[in-house]
């Protein structure tokens, strides 16, 4: 039985926030549409991408896109659910630094998170 809002053919858009990467920012986590595969900072990210992708096309579920990390959220019901293995890959590169990425975290970057 397919899920609602979950792809799991869809391609991640790269291995880093697409928008920061647009706009030479920098994030501190990522995360992953399940629906399309776009890839946006997190909540904690000065710039909040993934959550303002959902925002703007209505996809609601996320799949954390960090190694290690297999978990969904749901932003519309603000919960955590349930979800298939997604196309790979399934994380951003581990040697991609976290925050990230390398050359445009700022030295005081933990001041600059959203709690």
């Amino acid at each position: 039985m397919k899920q609602q809002h979950i792809n799991p053919q869809a391609r991640p858009s790269g291995t880093g926030c697409l928008e920061c990467d647009a706009t030479g920012g920098w994030w501190f986590h990522l995360r992953r549409c399940a629906e399309c595969g776009h890839i946006g900072c997190c909540d904690d990210s000065p710039s909040q991408h993934a959550q303002e992708h959902w925002r703007h096309t209505g996809h609601e579920v996320i799949r954390s896109f960090e190694p290690g990390e297999s978990w969904f959220w749901n932003y519309r019901t603000q919960s955590g659910l349930q979800g298939p293995v997604l196309a790979p890959p399934h994380a951003h590169p581990v040697d991609q630094p976290v925050p990230g990425p390398a050359g445009r975290v700022p030295s005081d970057w933990q001041s600059r998170l959203h709690p």
